[in-house]
């Protein structure tokens, strides 16, 4: 189940920060967004494009979240939950997760663009409610599991110049 064609309605689920920190770790660039949309969609029928991104209370956060939405995606804001001991976390795997689910009867590709081993269960389960999975990250930080649940792996690093500002 690993051909590309025209009528296959294609759901992309964007980990913005996993993107975003392995791209400045690696590469110190940023993730070109449109490029990701286009080839992810592969000229087939985007359903539904959904970046998960965290807010920060970063400069220029606001104007990175509208241009997401300028190129074609939707965004889901979580703020980033300081805790008592200084430490803070924020995270999307459950909301990317349920999203995926719930997409699933209406689309035949979810394209996760994540290196997070977590959702190697959902492709498990993507795949047997009879959805193609397709995985595009950068090998260097994507958990082995998460390659082998998917049907594809796309390997962003290989790709630099498409995919990095």
């Amino acid at each position: 189940m690993t051909d590309v064609h025209p009528g296959q309605r294609v759901a992309m689920l964007a980990d913005a920060q996993n993107l975003y920190h392995t791209a400045r770790s690696l590469y110190t660039r940023n993730i070109d967004y449109a490029s990701l949309l286009e080839e992810g969609v592969n000229d087939r029928e985007l359903t539904r494009a959904i970046a998960y991104v965290i807010r920060a209370e970063a400069e220029d956060e606001e104007s990175f979240f509208e241009a997401l939405v300028d190129i074609g995606f939707e965004t889901k804001i979580k703020d980033i939950k300081t805790f008592g001991d200084g430490s803070k976390k924020a995270d999307w795997d459950v909301g990317m997760s349920l999203d995926a689910v719930t997409l699933a009867d209406h689309v035949d590709t979810v394209v996760l663009c994540t290196g997070d081993g977590d959702f190697s269960r959902l492709c498990r389960h993507l795949k047997h409610e009879g959805c193609k999975v397709e995985i595009m990250a950068f090998r260097e930080s994507t958990a082995d599991e998460l390659i082998e649940a998917a049907d594809t792996f796309r390997d962003l690093s290989e790709e630099q110049e498409t995919f990095l500002l």
